[in-house]
């Protein structure tokens, strides 16, 4: 049986959600990857409330490929959230491969100060 990238990617994601989990103390990192940004937040999943978020639209990254482009993101991310106190975080890459941008996302998280 075969399957779409999109009902690929949701399987994968919602094994990954069993067992990531944002709390209070260490929210989670989420990821969204389109084919032209990429979008990520910092999630209570107790509350369901979004602490903070980043994106590639929020940046002025004009001639940049994308993968700096993510890296860029990452440490916007890590910036905001230190700002509202928040020092670690749970990834949750979303079902994506840790690979490309999101590895580069990440990367550059971890650059901004966010411990994961």
């Amino acid at each position: 049986m075969a399957f779409s990238k999109d009902a690929r990617r949701a399987k994968i994601r919602k094994r990954i959600r069993a067992q990531v989990k944002g709390t209070s103390a260490t929210p989670r990192l989420s990821v969204f990857r389109s084919n032209k940004q990429i979008y990520c937040q910092v999630i209570n999943d107790e509350n369901g409330t979004t602490l903070v978020s980043a994106s590639t639209i929020s940046l002025n990254s004009k001639g940049q490929n994308k993968v700096d482009q993510a890296k860029q993101v990452g440490i916007s991310i890590a910036e905001r959230a230190k700002a509202a106190g928040i020092e670690t975080v749970v990834f949750d890459r979303g079902g994506y491969l840790y690979h490309g941008r999101v590895k580069s996302l990440a990367e550059g998280a971890r650059e901004g100060g966010l411990k994961f």
